[in-house]
């Protein structure tokens, strides 16, 4: 009200100036003169007023506000109005974007590809995850429909079903070898939130653990079913047959069931080996263990071979004794059974500019270079005959690859088939010393 009242006191001020201005002309032309001036004057006194909020409001506005113009009455609420509103526009807005970028953080941070579709399954945005998983760049592809950039038909048909609980199992197209799980979801205004995982590894391993399975159930079938054949020999042919023969049978179950044992022991060792838990760190005698394992070679060998030993390496190796032994050794004695008699088996341990290494080397049989790739594969078997008549399990490589894993070593195989193999434990400066 304060306001309204101070527009007509300045109203009837500016009306008795224009009185007296055309007082001197008098009558109805004095008068016509004088309230054409107060009109005048009150028309450019609003004019110049709105020319002000004008000039004002094209200002950009932050979140302090820009400085309010000075004025009174009426424009004076009008313009403190307008600033309050736009410092609550302001405000709101930076809400918004604080939101928008932290659910951008997360949706960046997820493990899954993310992506915004519209009404017409063009792409409105995606993580960068996404733009990995589809091989799609988010800048030159956005707008585009996805059907276009991923043509599989089981896809362009998933997304055409609407939302399903069940997700898609994809083989993808653009990224070959990729298999991908596809999950959709509604959004907000028409729009379809689309979830996309690289299951390619999970895929792998899952074959894995079937294969795993299936080769363990076949290693101790058969073993197995020695065994139990030679038991019930004996058990239906009791008193009839002679001390030699039963002496036979029961040496033949007993060396089965020895197999099956160190399968089992081997299982176990693998079993702990994949644990998260790090090795037990002490300090290893390379001298004592090299010793001790060229010991075993020659009575594995039973001089059938020439066991050399080079060390001249690090004094010791820091780690789990009873792991490098295991590992160390099992390099060793399969140069010693793949290894025909006459032949030569070397240890070495030495010293290099950056590693210190234990070389296996021997003038066996040798390996194809095909099948190096995957010795240290479980159960996996270049000759499984040959394997299983020298005593293997087949997991022997796979303890030793997971072991200097453990110990930041690495494997590393070079061999001809018929010319010999060599096999190397590189273990990095920081454990030797």
């Amino acid at each position: 009200m304060s306001a309204v009242f101070g527009e007509l006191l300045t109203a009837g001020l500016l009306l008795a100036l224009a009185t007296l201005v055309g007082y001197p002309l008098g009558g109805e032309i004095g008068a016509v003169v004088g309230f054409a001036s107060m009109t005048l004057t009150l028309f450019l006194r609003q004019l110049w007023q709105l020319a002000r909020l004008v000039r004002w409001a094209e200002q950009p506005v932050s979140m302090a506000g820009t400085e309010t113009p000075s004025a009174r009455g009426a424009w004076e609420r009008l313009f403190s109005i307008l600033h309050r509103r736009a410092k609550e526009m302001a405000q709101q807005r930076s809400e918004i974007a604080t939101a928008l970028d932290r659910f951008r953080l997360a949706a960046e941070a997820m493990p899954d590809g993310v992506v915004i579709l519209d009404g017409q399954r063009a792409i409105e945005w995606m993580n960068s995850k996404a733009e990995t998983i589809f091989a799609i760049n988010a800048n030159q592809d956005r707008g585009t429909p996805i059907t276009q950039l991923m043509r599989e038909p089981e896809f362009v048909d998933y997304l055409a079903a609407g939302y399903q609980a069940r997700p898609l199992r994809l083989d993808s197209l653009r990224n070959p070898g990729h298999i991908l799980q596809i999950q959709t979801a509604p959004f907000s205004a028409g729009r379809t939130l689309l979830l996309a995982r690289d299951i390619t590894q999970l895929t792998r391993l899952e074959t894995v653990r079937r294969d795993f399975v299936a080769n363990v159930s076949h290693e101790l079938k058969t073993p197995l079913t020695v065994v139990v054949g030679f038991i019930e020999t004996l058990q239906d042919s009791i008193g009839e047959l002679s001390a030699e023969d039963t002496a036979h049978y029961l040496s033949l179950a007993a060396e089965q069931a020895s197999r099956m044992q160190h399968l089992v022991e081997d299982l176990l060792t693998l079993s702990s080996l994949e644990t998260d838990r790090p090795p037990q760190e002490e300090r290893i005698d390379m001298t004592a263990l090299m010793q001790t394992m060229a010991a075993e070679a020659r009575a594995l060998s039973a001089g059938r071979h020439e066991i050399r030993v080079h060390a001249d390496g690090p004094a010791f190796l820091l780690g789990s004794g009873t792991e490098i032994h295991s590992a160390l050794g099992n390099l060793a004695s399969n140069a010693v059974r793949y290894t025909p008699e006459g032949g030569q088996v070397t240890l070495r341990w030495e010293a290099r500019p950056e590693s210190a290494v234990f070389t296996v080397e021997d003038t066996g049989i040798g390996i194809d270079p095909r099948h190096i790739p995957r010795l240290t594969e479980r159960f996996y078997r270049v000759d499984r005959g040959r394997s299983r008549d020298s005593g293997g399990t087949g997991l022997g490589l796979a303890i030793v690859k997971h072991v200097l894993e453990r110990h930041q070593a690495r494997l590393h195989v070079a061999s001809e088939a018929g010319r010999g193999s060599q096999f190397a434990a590189i273990f990095p400066l920081r454990r030797v010393g």
